[in-house]
């Protein structure tokens, strides 16, 4: 079965602790090896999905609030021939799960990432499966064997809110 990520999200929105407001927090997701900012009390999901030709168990922390999903997920492939594919299909899994036309790519960079001319940010326009108009960054990247996705999608995006996400994104040392 090929990895598509929309599960994903209707996980995050399933299982994320909803609030009024921002309330950013940092989060180290157990065995990530990253640190990230989230706005909201984050739940986590983990599941097997095949990924670059072969299983990779993928996990994702995720959270709701103010009308946005903010999602971490990442996978050790524990082939390093394996990750450009992967982050491809990362990249192409946001767009496809949204109907999405071209994404736009966003002046990003992850101190700290293996170099891959897949890895960047990138902005997406399109509809979730029940057909609500909705937009999307998303950012693919990788350190070593581990491929990480990150993502905010909603209606409107808060400008300074995605920011603030984008940039708290950590590799841990």
């Amino acid at each position: 079965m090929p990895f598509r990520s929309t599960p994903l999200i209707a996980a995050a929105v399933v299982l994320a602790a909803c609030s009024p407001a921002l309330d950013w927090r940092e989060v180290r997701p157990d065995g990530s090896g990253a640190a990230l900012m989230l706005p909201c009390r984050p739940a986590s999901h983990a599941r097997d999905v095949v990924l670059a030709g072969a299983p990779a168990r993928l996990t994702l922390y995720a959270c709701n609030t103010s009308g946005m999903t903010w999602a971490l997920a990442y996978a050790d492939l524990d082939d390093p021939g394996r990750v450009r594919l992967a982050l491809r299909e990362l990249r192409a899994a946001a767009a496809t799960n949204l109907g999405a036309g071209p994404d736009r790519p966003l002046d990003w960079r992850m101190a700290g990432a293996t170099p891959h001319a897949e890895s960047g940010r990138f902005e997406l326009q399109g509809r979730l499966p029940a057909g609500k108009a909705v937009r999307e960054q998303v950012a693919v990247y990788a350190r070593g064997t581990t491929v990480y996705q990150a993502t905010v999608v909603g209606e409107t995006l808060d400008p300074e809110a995605v920011e603030v996400f984008f940039s708290g994104l950590r590799l841990l040392s």
